[in-house]
């Protein structure tokens, strides 16, 4: 009979090897490597189990939808979903720096002041330094507990004994479990178990949990995968120098809208909720060859936004390409259709394109508005002002409609946008000069002298 093949698993990546080695081949952390129980007696022990009874869902007792927890931060409650669910399981991170602490103290107290008992776990810093920052942005701390405690063994059964409302730790990398040495602080085994961990005490006490985690130099969350999986929602603190803008994006929300996005401003009393974020993008726009708004949304949120566009005659044998804030691939293949129904040689030009704000638009509403951007630079002619383009375009040159147009138009009357380009199929109502165009041919009428 053929001897079972021993497998070793790295604890830094997760990453299965047949051999055991001194480095992991895939991350090359030294000394990482584990040796796993082989498959066959781990497929044993799946198959002893015993059979469980089975509920049908309608012999249950109707269950009482308990109220959400709102912490009067209405950015933060807009973005989760409109408050926190009792049992929820949700993980904030970010980049260091970004305000992740200051968010969760913040929060706390919010939580705090409507009558909800908090416990605050701070694995990173000290209580002495957790007290600073509250006086530093003037928190009323008196009602929340606290602790530097970095066990998970500890955290869980304190919050098993006084059941609080709500538990936040931050952070989930740097707590260590007393029954597994070898599972070291911020290794993949020892996030996946503190994470199962940290969901059986939410959902078996009914507890609220909120914990940060940091994220990698690619800007995507650290840790293994199946941590984004058991937690029920996911947010991003993300960060915009020029104003000391801080975005807050829902990628996962099981109560909740994803791609939600909510705006804060740093300031010393702490973030600030930006709840009309639209007059701090359009107070910054311009008027000039090159700028085009557009009205994009983000989760259940109507953004005005302005892309600018750049064309210069390229002195290079390779044109470059600078985008940011939109997927490099659109604007170049917004760019090759313009090139071929228009004639505009962008093939022989550098093309520079960003967002405003620091945003990102994702979705294809916003074709319309990079054409006509990308034009206004090729002929050196701005656009009608308080204009604003909304429409997909084909690849055979025709101008699509997009949906959702009442939320868009709404938003964009609100702020006195009077100019509105869209599809010659758009359906429209309301105030307003509207142009429609059937194909990019017609574009050229808005630039009398190309």
């Amino acid at each position: 009979m053929a001897k079972e093949k021993t497998q070793y698993l790295c604890r830094e990546c997760g990453a299965l090897s047949g051999r055991w080695s001194g480095r992991c081949l895939s991350c090359g952390a030294w000394e990482s490597l584990e040796e796993q129980e082989p498959i066959a007696k781990h497929l044993q022990k799946l198959q002893s189990g015993k059979a469980v009874p089975l509920t049908v869902l309608a012999d249950l007792p109707q269950a009482e939808e308990k109220p959400r927890l709102i912490s009067a931060i209405t950015e933060w409650d807009r973005v989760v979903g409109g408050g926190l669910v009792p049992g929820g399981f949700i993980i904030l991170t970010g980049d260091p720096g970004i305000g992740k602490s200051t968010l969760l103290l913040q929060i706390a107290h919010g939580l705090a002041q409507a009558k909800h008992s908090v416990i605050y776990f701070s694995s990173e810093e000290s209580l002495t330094q957790i007290r600073q920052r509250a006086q530093r942005i003037q928190v009323d701390t008196s009602p929340i507990m606290f602790s530097d405690v970095a066990s998970l063994d500890s955290i869980t059964a304190t919050a098993t004994e006084h059941k609080p409302d709500v538990l936040i730790l931050d952070s989930i990398q740097n707590c260590y479990l007393s029954d597994n040495e070898r599972a070291l602080p911020g290794t993949v085994s020892q996030l996946k178990e503190a994470g199962f961990r940290l969901m059986k005490l939410a959902k078996e006490n009914n507890i609220t949990v909120i914990i940060t985690g940091h994220i990698t130099k690619d800007g995507n969350m650290a840790g293994p995968k199946v941590l984004e999986h058991i937690v029920d929602g996911v947010f991003y603190l993300q960060g915009e120098d020029r104003w000391h803008l801080r975005m807050l994006r829902s990628v996962k929300n099981r109560f909740g809208t994803i791609n939600e996005l909510g705006f804060f401003e740093m300031k010393a009393a702490g973030l600030i909720s930006l709840a009309n974020i639209n007059q701090h993008l359009l107070s910054q726009s311009t008027h000039a060859p090159g700028a085009a708004l557009t009205c994009s949304l983000e989760g259940s949120r109507p953004l005005l936004l302005e892309l600018q566009g750049l064309c210069v005659q390229t002195k290079y044998s390779m044109p470059q390409r600078v985008i940011t804030g939109a997927d490099p691939k659109r604007i170049m293949l917004i760019a090759a259709i313009l090139e071929k129904y228009l004639h505009t040689a962008f093939s022989g030009f550098d093309i520079f394109f960003k967002v405003s704000g620091g945003c990102t638009i994702k979705e294809s509403a916003s074709d319309l508005s990079i054409a006509l951007a990308l034009l206004s630079s090729f002929f050196q002619q701005p656009l009608p002002e308080k204009s604003l383009a909304l429409g997909e375009i084909s690849l055979t040159g025709q101008i699509k409609p997009v949906n959702q147009i009442d939320v868009r138009l709404k938003e964009a009357q609100k702020f006195g946008l009077t100019t509105i380009f869209l599809s010659d199929e758009q359906k429209v109502k309301g105030p307003g000069v509207v142009k429609k165009f059937k194909s990019v041919y017609e574009l050229l009428s808005l630039f009398p002298e190309s």
